[in-house]
């Protein structure tokens, strides 16, 4: 017979899955199910969504299933202790993984306690941490010291610890980075888990917690559509060492991440801000500076936003990095070592800069290993016309706390009247905010969508429905070859939004660019651009 009853085994291999699977797919539910049995409870969300108590709050299942882990926890310890023969005799790989990982999640739940809270200063941080660990080590003593069994955590006390501080870290973090009760958000903080800690977190506990974030993250999507936040929610989630000596961690979350939007510096200054300089590298360098990936430290993480807007000169530095971790300041040649972790942004398709020779493609494959992708807000309400709301009444909170249902609804009740049905937020998230912002100033939104050129008697406002068009028809046949050229200006002319910007694009004469737009209809009205 093993450790557990048969009645119990059920119950101990669900919590096995439980403690090692993505809190944030279909699966942590399915598990909860097969533990609790005729216990659960059914729940009205499918998925993990925000909600303001998310904190402090128990859902009744959960609460379930920790009673029960603790009281079963409890009686085996006792059974394991006892002086019979069996128990003094070498238990079964099974049965000692199979209480490892009932004691884990027990363990697990005893800690969030402490630090569930979200809302503590670095200071405050530091004094939680010691107390964290003060009260965590005789806890961890008291279900894996036990006689000489070789449970698998029982040499892993000090990682245990680190990695239960990583997954608060990354929870909170992902909630609060990723709002609204849809799909595509959903499997957007699924995907964000999975980069943090990779499919496989037994995995990521065996080895993978000091190598992972030598992989590269690339996140794209559209424009306002939350890629900072998706962003910061991975840098500030990364592993953290934590010296038992002094009782602390080795940095604080918070100020290992460090975001840089390469666009906002000229590209004479792009090298230097990244590598850093040595004094006289070039007219003004009057001092040695360091640079971001050197700030960054062992333990922090660089954003390099519109990675797309890097010169050809700082891709191939960065490609050095990238491959050996390897880089110099402007001006040295002595090598220094980066053993943070590299994320880029981009709205831009890498692919087809590619092919237009803007971007180095063994750079891309440097940055493609694990690709994210944002959810437009349109596909988020199209999933779910409610997430509207929920992301209203949340930025409201943000803005007027004390009265934040009073403007949720102000707001609410001026884009049923004054927005069409459907209204696709070109701007996503990011123009959901200023909208909001608008109602509350002036008590009105003027939407300000990019230009949406009409030509030949159809709006070229929407891309993807015109790329999809576009691509049917050469799949089909059906296009001349001055029929496909005027098709592909039109796009660029949308993309642009103006005919110099497009001409050059295109490498085309602005007015030839004007002439292949025009050319769907007589009557097509084009403004000037």
């Amino acid at each position: 017979m093993g450790l557990f009853a048969e009645g119990d085994l059920a119950f101990v291999q669900a919590v096995g899955a439980l403690s090692h699977a993505n809190p944030f797919l279909p699966e942590r539910m399915d598990w909860e199910r097969r533990a609790l049995g005729e216990a659960y409870v059914e729940e009205t969300l499918g998925f993990w969504a925000y909600t303001p108590d998310q904190t402090t709050r128990r859902r009744t299942n959960l609460v379930r299933l920790i009673e029960r882990a603790r009281s079963l926890g409890e009686s085996t310890r006792a059974e394991l202790l006892s002086n019979r023969p069996a128990n003094r005799a070498r238990l079964a790989v099974e049965d000692l993984q199979r209480y490892d990982d009932l004691v884990v999640y027990i363990l697990f739940y005893e800690m969030l306690e402490l630090w569930g809270r979200r809302d503590f200063t670095v200071a405050e941080s530091e004094t939680l941490d010691r107390q964290a660990w003060r009260r965590f080590s005789p806890l961890f003593d008291h279900w894996f010291e036990l006689a000489s069994h070789p449970f698998p955590s029982r040499p892993q006390k000090v990682p245990l610890f680190e990695l239960f501080h990583q997954v608060y870290r990354a929870f909170f973090n992902i909630f609060e980075c990723v709002i609204g009760q849809s799909v595509p958000a959903a499997q957007l903080r699924a995907r964000i888990w999975q980069s943090i800690f990779s499919h496989d977190l037994k995995r990521y506990r065996r080895g993978l917690s000091s190598t992972l974030r030598q992989v590269t993250t690339l996140i794209t999507g559209p424009s306002g559509s939350g890629k900072e936040l998706v962003a910061q929610a991975i840098g500030t989630s990364q592993a953290i060492p934590f010296d038992t000596r002094q009782e602390r961690f080795a940095a604080h979350p918070s100020e290992s991440y460090h975001a840089i939007n390469i666009s906002a510096f000229a590209r004479n200054l792009v090298e230097s801000e990244l590598f850093g300089h040595a004094k006289g590298a070039f007219t003004d360098a009057s001092g040695a500076r360091t640079g971001w990936l050197e700030a960054c430290g062992d333990h922090g993480t660089v954003l390099l936003d519109e990675i797309g807007e890097l010169d050809a000169t700082t891709q191939v530095k960065l490609l050095r990095v990238l491959q050996n971790r390897q880089y110099q300041r402007l001006g040295e040649t002595k090598s220094r070592e980066f053993k943070g972790k590299v994320i880029a942004a981009t709205n831009r398709d890498l692919r087809r800069e590619i092919v237009a020779g803007n971007f180095r493609e063994d750079l891309y494959y440097r940055l493609c290993s694990d690709v994210i992708e944002t959810p437009s807000l349109a596909s988020q309400v199209r999933d779910n016309p409610n997430v509207l709301e929920q992301l209203v009444t949340h930025i409201a909170g943000r803005l007027a706390p004390v009265e934040s249902q009073e403007l949720a609804g102000e707001v609410l009740g001026w884009l049923r009247e004054n927005l069409p049905a459907g209204y696709p937020w070109p701007g996503n998230i990011r123009e959901l905010e200023q909208c909001v912002r608008n109602v509350m100033i002036c008590g009105r939104y003027v939407p300000n969508p990019p230009p949406t050129p009409v030509s030949g008697g159809f709006p070229l406002g929407d891309v993807s429905t015109e790329v999809a068009r576009l691509a049917q028809q050469i799949e089909q046949q059906e296009l001349t070859a001055d029929e496909l050229m005027q098709a592909y200006c039109r796009l660029v002319y949308q993309k642009t939004g103006s005919f110099e910007q497009a001409a050059k694009r295109l490498q085309m004469d602005r007015r030839t660019v004007r002439a292949k737009v025009d050319a769907r209809g007589a009557n097509a009205v084009v403004p000037e651009g």
